[in-house]
């Protein structure tokens, strides 16, 4: 029993060694604390309340608060001591400590009984502050109204239209291309509707989103990858469009043009109308006051000629505000055997794309005018030979004048870029009669090199551009023969 107690009174006697010195060290930091209590005091508060504004008799103005809503500080975390000593009873702690506690319960109520004198708030009913808070976070009448105008003001932006031009529509052919390191990566054709998407490996770009922009503009899938969005064009429509069997490219048409020599105003007879491209491309040659017939024999590839002809019409409309003149008349029917189809007509120009067009040729050359030109589409060289042949064994006024093919060599040409993406820099070509000078020559390339690498927009001619062909190049398309009908 005399053990036990023994052994309380040193544990005690060490609690209050310990409780001594932890008082010893933070005495020495109570001044601290006094000048950092008199600085809060005198610090201002804010309130974060609404202001309702009074205007007096005399012209002046005061603002009242509404609500009574005080920053409170946040208590300061108990140092060891404060710990230890809320553990103890209160006759096991010193004087000391008991009379730190009074000090720092009498500042901290100081503090608070003088944060209303300072902050001069009025405190009202639990009502008002709970209006005055609502009041304070809720957004003014019509807030919500003009931030939604300005959303749909900014979706809807009106663009300084030029003389003639037009926003995108619906029911518009438009293309959308993502280009990287100058190769184009996506491209598609696609018709403009409400409420559909535009869907790609790079993203998704809503078609509303398009609607009512200019063409030509970038905008960004849901991914951030920037889509290029245009017109589609009559070479666009051709390349992309749906088709039966292998159209008539671009570049063969417009040389086939060429050869014909169409203007406005002619009568044109097509043989083979294919997928329609060579219709569409005359229709735009001869104008609204010349006028082209096609004849096609099959029944798939009548039906989808006049499908994408009446597509591209409706698309121009939209796009010009104009009607594309209706001058294509469609025919399904075999030329061989069509001499009534046509009987007392006249061409200016005949365009033939058949496997056999030397077959058509005494059906329809009696009705090409005297020095005008059939021109013929084939594939092959064997098609030409047997196109030759049969003109050679008929006694038909034709003469042959030109077989051609027509390569198209794509290019790729760009300013010389290094590895990390900077531009080149142009090396001021050195003579013979300078080469005395290599020291100097040296020195002043070097800076004219330092100052083209610092400078972000170098001038006109001081970038080198490489030029080569493209790597990737159209192979063969067609064999173009033009006939010319001559009087014996």
């Amino acid at each position: 029993m005399a053990l036990k107690v023994a052994l309380h009174r040193l544990v005690f006697t060490h609690r209050t060694l310990t409780i001594w010195a932890s008082s010893q060290r933070h005495s020495r930091h109570r001044d601290l604390l006094v000048n950092l209590s008199e600085n809060v005091r005198d610090t201002r508060t804010f309130s974060g309340a609404a202001v309702k504004r009074n205007d007096n008799k005399d012209g002046t103005s005061d603002y009242s608060r509404l609500s009574t809503k005080v920053t409170s500080m946040k208590r300061r975390p108990l140092s060891p001591l404060e710990r230890i000593s809320g553990l103890l009873p209160q006759d096991a702690l010193s004087p000391e400590v008991m009379q730190l506690r009074e000090q720092e319960s009498d500042k901290g109520a100081e503090i608070q009984g003088s944060v209303p004198n300072r902050t001069q708030v009025e405190v009202g009913d639990e009502d008002i502050v709970k209006k005055s808070e609502h009041e304070a976070h809720s957004p003014p009448v019509g807030a919500e109204e003009l931030d939604t105008g300005s959303v749909h003001h900014r979706e809807k932006q009106v663009w300084a239209a030029l003389p003639g031009e037009r926003l995108l529509t619906c029911g518009e052919l438009l293309v959308a291309e993502y280009r990287r390191k100058k190769r184009v990566e996506f491209r598609k054709m696609f018709q403009l509707q409400t409420g559909a998407r535009l869907e790609s490996s790079w993203g998704v770009i809503l078609h509303n989103d398009i609607a009512g922009q200019p063409a030509g503009l970038f905008l960004k899938t849901h991914r951030g990858v920037p889509i290029f969005i245009r017109r589609a064009s009559l070479e666009d429509y051709v390349l992309c469009m749906k088709r039966g069997p292998a159209i008539a490219y671009p570049k063969d048409a417009a040389s086939m043009l060429m050869m014909m020599d169409v203007t406005e105003g002619d009568c044109v007879l097509e043989s083979g109308s294919g997928s329609g491209a060579m219709s569409l491309f005359l229709s735009k040659a001869v104008g609204s006051k010349g006028s082209v017939l096609s004849v096609e024999v099959r029944e798939d590839h009548h039906r989808r000629a006049v499908l994408n002809y009446n597509r591209w019409r409706t698309s121009w409309s939209l796009r010009r505000g104009e009607e594309w003149p209706d001058n294509v008349q469609f025919h399904k029917a075999d030329l061989c055997t069509a001499s009534s189809l046509l009987a007392g007509r006249g061409f200016h120009s005949v365009a033939l794309d058949l496997i056999n067009p030397h077959l058509v040729l005494p059906t329809v050359i009696p009705h090409l005018h005297p020095g005008a030109v059939c021109a013929v589409y084939l594939a092959n060289i064997t098609q030409v030979t047997d196109l030759l042949e049969g003109v050679r064994c008929s006694t038909l006024p034709l003469l042959c004048e030109r077989v051609i093919e027509l390569p198209l060599r794509e290019w790729v040409v760009a300013p010389a870029l290094q590895k990390d993406g900077r531009y080149c820099n142009k090396k001021a070509q050195i003579l013979d009669e300078n080469l005395s000078q290599d020291g100097e020559a040296s020195e002043e390339s070097d800076k004219e090199d330092l100052t083209t690498e610092e400078d972000p927009d170098p001038p006109f001619g001081s970038i080198p551009y490489i030029a080569r062909p493209h790597p990737e190049q159209m192979s063969h398309t067609a064999f173009l023969v033009k006939l010319r009908k001559c009087v014996q």
